[in-house]
């Protein structure tokens, strides 16, 4: 048995300048980091010749496929097709956080089986390849609307700054920074669910009906990316993250109405009186988790403000996918 781990991820910056839509013509960027919030898959063999069904696949319900036409499960299906699996395959599905939460949940499970599905195969898949495989599997074959970053931070993990130029073409740069630097980093971040999910295709769609009128605001997103970076590589207070994380939230909301609501609001207007320094909705928007930043001196004040909604603990830079059994 096989058993792979890929990381989520959370976006601090320039999400929606990861889309070819945008960057083949302005160039995109996005800092963020993989975290050690996992989606788990095993793979393994299975002697069809024994049952009365080829595939198994267990999630929120579990396939008993004879064929890999019956299997119901599009993309999982369709990743099965893409690596030349067509039977005599069991693969089990977990994971730490829900999906359609903003935290790239879709792009980890397309990353983590195609690596799954090649060690079975006995065949080594490295990271950039393994991020391209499950951008072509999304875009190409799925058709769906989604950007590069996800599959780029479940593949390779890390703390990173990521750069998208022509029709797909990416560099991954690690931001190398001191583990006192790291720790505080960490410890200034607090992660909440909203209590809302959504799927982030409806709310990506929305906002590319709007590209030409939403230039602007992805160019001034994306300048937040560069102006990020240098604070997080300089030798100033991580705090001052803060203030950057609230301009990019207020740009971001001006992308398309289903950004965000009421609640979601409340919540972020409730932090920010508590004493959060800044802070945004994890994703394309809608629903999910809402990241803050928020020194460790004013916690627990923000903590109170925020007793009505789940706080989930994270550790940043965490590994891309791995092969943890085999």
């Amino acid at each position: 048995m096989i058993i792979v781990r890929t990381p989520l991820r959370v976006s601090l910056f320039g999400g929606g300048t990861d889309f070819p839509e945008f960057f083949s013509r302005h160039g995109g960027a996005v800092l963020g980091t993989a975290i050690d919030k996992y989606i788990y898959h095993t793979v393994s063999h299975l002697p069809s010749w024994l049952f009365d069904h080829k595939i198994r696949f267990s999630y929120r319900k579990v396939e008993l496929a004879p064929d890999l036409e019956s299997v119901e499960h599009t993309p999982f299906r369709e990743i099965l097709r893409y690596c030349g699996v067509e039977r005599d395959v069991e693969v089990n599905l977990a994971s730490d956080l829900p999906s359609f939460s903003g935290l790239g949940s879709s792009s980890s499970f397309s990353v983590g089986l195609i690596k799954g599905l090649r060690a079975l195969q006995g065949r080594a898949i490295g990271q950039e390849e393994l991020a391209r495989c499950a951008i072509h599997v999304e875009r190409d074959v799925l058709r769906e609307t989604v950007g590069l970053q996800d599959q780029v931070f479940a593949a390779c993990g890390g703390l990173n700054l990521v750069r998208f130029s022509g029709n797909g073409e990416f560099n991954v740069e690690r931001i190398a920074i001191s583990p006192d630097r790291m720790r505080a980093l960490n410890d200034s971040m607090l992660l909440y669910f909203t209590g809302l999910t959504r799927k982030a295709q409806e709310v990506e769609k929305a906002k590319l009906g709007k590209l030409a009128s939403n230039e602007a605001t992805l160019k001034s997103m994306l300048a937040l990316v560069e102006e990020a970076h240098r604070v997080l590589v300089g030798n100033g207070d991580v705090g001052a993250l803060g203030e950057l994380l609230h301009a990019n939230w207020l740009e971001k909301r001006k992308l398309d109405a289903s950004v965000s609501a009421p609640e979601i609001d409340s919540l972020y207007d409730r932090a920010m009186k508590a004493g959060a320094l800044g802070g945004k909705l994890l994703g394309a928007g809608g629903g999910g988790f809402m990241l803050l930043l928020v020194p460790p001196s004013r916690q627990a004040q923000v903590r109170a403000a925020l007793a009505s909604h789940h706080e989930v603990k994270i550790g940043i830079n965490a590994p891309g996918s791995t092969v943890v059994h085999a």
